[in-house]
């Protein structure tokens, strides 16, 4: 399969183009065939050599994706092949989102809705999870409160928007153009406010 590997850490140049071995599904492992990948910041820190964590190299990154289920390790029970699927992996290993095959734990798999592009189920995973684990786990807000997301036109910010509103929340998303101010909006924000304006804390508060 073709794949993009990392033979040594750097800069975007150390991305490399291969020919791997596709991997294998054991027990509890999942093979997703792989139709889209997302790109997050914390590729390119992990790319660099400057995450927490540093893979063993070589190693193909890449942490979401989107695809069909290629393989099914003995021990999997929540999924089929063929199944549309989207991948967010936590964990590191050699087999990232970076091509054509990725090899993953069951946990790190997500049922793809038929609503949704394998595009948009590449944009999913650390993005959304990401502003559930602030907004939910970490905050704790509750129907009724007012949030500020600082940045909201971002990925994490989209998402944190859209997860806000769900929840019932008075939402003020910030943004630093008006293109951007317009998408922060468009999903849902009932105030917008451009944080490279004087004062713009100001015009936060009296929303407020």
């Amino acid at each position: 399969m073709k794949a993009i590997r990392i033979e040594k850490f750097g800069d975007e140049k150390v991305l490399q183009l291969q020919s791997v071995g596709k991997p294998t599904a054991t027990e509890s492992n999942v093979v997703v065939k792989l139709l889209a990948a997302g790109v997050n910041p914390v590729d390119t820190y992990i790319r660099s050599g400057n995450f927490i964590v540093r893979p063993e190299l070589p190693f193909t990154p890449g942490k979401d994706g989107a695809g069909y289920v290629h393989e099914v390790g003995s021990g999997v029970a929540g999924f089929k092949v063929g199944q549309r699927v989207f991948v967010c992996k936590k964990t590191m290993s050699k087999y990232g989102t970076y091509a054509e095959y990725a090899l993953v734990k069951e946990e790190e798999v997500f049922p793809l809705d038929d609503n949704l592009s394998f595009e948009e189920g590449a944009a999913l995973g650390i993005p959304y999870f990401t502003a559930y684990r602030a907004l939910v786990i970490k905050a704790k807000c509750a129907a009724g409160e007012t949030v500020l997301i600082h940045g909201a036109s971002g990925a994490v910010g989209l998402a944190a928007v859209q997860i806000a509103k769900h929840l019932g929340l008075r939402v003020i998303g910030t943004a630093g153009t008006d293109e951007g101010l317009s998408v922060v909006q468009s999903v849902g924000a009932d105030f917008v406010v451009n944080h490279k304006e004087k004062n713009y804390l100001e015009k936060n508060f009296r929303i407020y």
